[in-house]
């Protein structure tokens, strides 16, 4: 048996304006701002479809991220960060004011939350943002770079698949159909359209958010939903109706995503390698699946800029109830992969030198061959398999537990990598259990592993949703589950590809 060897990954840094590097995205923002790209905009501009009470809270949520916020009184001073104001940080105006606006009407969305099963009052409630949003596409002259659709706390409540309107307050459906019977109509369609359309509430998913963007995913619209809760400027504790972050985390978080949307690069990997690709497997199983095809695939490709372009597959028979784990088929295999390096090749003008696909499972031997076959002879392809399990525990002597970046190294092909763990700039770990491992291992393909682990503590670094340290996950897994739920939330084809904005 070869003998494990334990080191460690150093901290990746990032780089931002002036060719200047950080390990914390909140420390380059605050000193240098973001790096120089000709996408990055010099001015929001955020759409804003709400009740009259949303956009009211909008406009005073932005005109506070104008100017200062001071740091929380409680916490580490290692955890708590000032926010500078949105132009000190990004290097671009907000305008208090909607660059575009859609009203919709507070009561009807309460009616609607409340109205029916969880698929019909959440359908009908998508439907009053959707339909809100395409009457502007179609009379509008403005068009935003981003959508806030900003939600009151019931649709938060009452908008997921296991939330409950209390008896008191629910309202009979219209339609009268039971899910089951739902379900059987959208396997076996009736001859009568009418009887089909009471079915169309449950061809979506329950779930409020995953709805509204995969409903919007063919207006190539990006959007941002945001509780009503979130943007309350109030500061005295008795007035918040919910644990919120302090106000300097919500500008830090909500901005930072609010700017990468609008088609900016907030932060980008400093030390990279030319000409490499990371793509993550994305699958999700059907609940109303028709005959054998029972998943959806797709593929999320990111570049060490951050630019990320989610590539939807083909519905089949991609989920194995034997051993509860997806592969695909060699054609659905090679159709994946040659879009990935053409799509690769349209934004670089040639085809990558390498490219790492990060699944959960093993790679099966149809499914490989077909990932090969359209992949250039120069290009090197390299399969990891990435699961976080807890078959390992590493422990270090005083209070404080392992090391984030901490990797022992089983052989040439496999190692145990600690994404989560105590962080020196943070001073403190940020999680309660003891934590647990990536296991990594190179399945197909061939790459010093001590580069694999770079590049998975690299990948978690990428996550523009949060202006965190780092996640736990890579980037290519982090949003897996939910670019599948999007994908999946409706019976609508959508794109062929929309870029990774869209999706978180």
């Amino acid at each position: 048996m070869k003998q494990w060897r334990i080191t460690h990954i150093e901290e990746p840094a990032l780089g931002f304006a002036h060719g200047q590097a950080a390990a914390h995205p909140k420390d380059g923002l605050f000193l240098y701002g973001p790096p120089s790209v000709n996408q990055n905009p010099r001015r929001m501009e955020i759409g804003v479809i709400a009740t009259e009470e949303g956009l009211r809270l909008y406009s005073a949520w932005v005109k506070s991220i104008n100017g200062v916020i001071a740091v929380p009184e409680k916490g580490k001073d290692a955890n708590k960060d000032m926010w500078p104001g949105f132009e000190a940080a990004f290097d671009a105006t907000w305008p208090e004011l909607p660059f575009a606006c859609c009203r919709i009407d507070a009561g009807e969305i309460a009616k609607a939350i409340r109205t029916g099963l969880p698929h019909e009052r959440i359908f009908e409630t998508v439907g009053i943002y959707e339909q809100a949003l395409r009457k502007h596409l179609l009379e509008g002259d403005a068009s935003p770079r981003v959508w806030f659709a900003v939600v009151p706390e019931d649709v938060y409540k009452y908008g997921r698949p296991q939330s409950v309107v209390p008896r008191s307050e629910r309202i009979a459906s219209p339609l009268g159909i039971k899910k089951a019977a739902a379900i059987r109509l959208i396997k076996e369609p009736s001859m009568f359209d009418e009887v089909n359309e009471d079915a169309k509430p449950f061809e979506f998913e329950a779930n409020f958010h995953n709805q509204l963007k995969a409903r919007l995913l063919d207006t190539g619209q990006v959007i941002q939903v945001v509780r009503e809760t979130t943007l309350e400027t109030a500061r005295d504790p008795q007035a918040r109706r919910r644990s919120l972050q302090d106000p300097a985390s919500v500008a830090w978080n909500l901005g930072s995503t609010s700017f990468y949307k609008s088609g900016g690069t907030p932060w980008r990997l400093a030390d990279v390698r030319e000409g490499v690709c990371y793509v993550g497997l994305v699958f999700k199983k059907l609940e109303a699946s028709r005959g054998g095809d029972n998943a959806c695939c797709g593929a999320q490709m990111f570049l060490s800029t951050g630019e990320g372009i989610v590539f939807k597959g083909a519905v089949g028979p991609w989920y194995s109830e034997s051993n509860k784990t997806f592969k695909l088929d060699r054609a659905q295999a090679a159709d994946l992969m040659s879009r990935i390096v053409e799509g690769y090749k349209d934004l670089h003008g040639s085809y990558p030198k390498e490219v790492f696909i990060h699944g959960k499972a093993e790679f099966g031997d149809d499914e490989w061959a077909g990932f090969t076959s359209t992949v250039p002879s120069g290009t090197n392809l390299v399969g990891v398999q990435v699961r976080r399990q807890a078959e390992i525990k590493l422990f270090r002597f005083g209070q404080n537990p392992v090391l984030r970046g901490t990797a022992i190294v089983v052989d040439d092909r496999s190692a145990y990598l600690w994404s989560a763990g105590y962080t020196p700039r943070l001073e403190t770990y940020p999680g309660r259990e003891v934590p647990n491992p990536l296991t990594v291992r190179i399945r197909r393909g061939d790459a010093p592993i001590e580069t694999v682990l770079s590049d998975l503590m690299a990948l978690t670094k990428l996550n523009f949703n949060s202006a965190g340290f780092a996640d736990g996950l890579p980037v290519t897994l982090r949003f897996a589950d939910l670019v599948g739920e999007i994908l999946t939330a409706g019976p609508g084809q959508g794109p062929p590809w929309l870029h990774f904005r869209h999706y978180i």
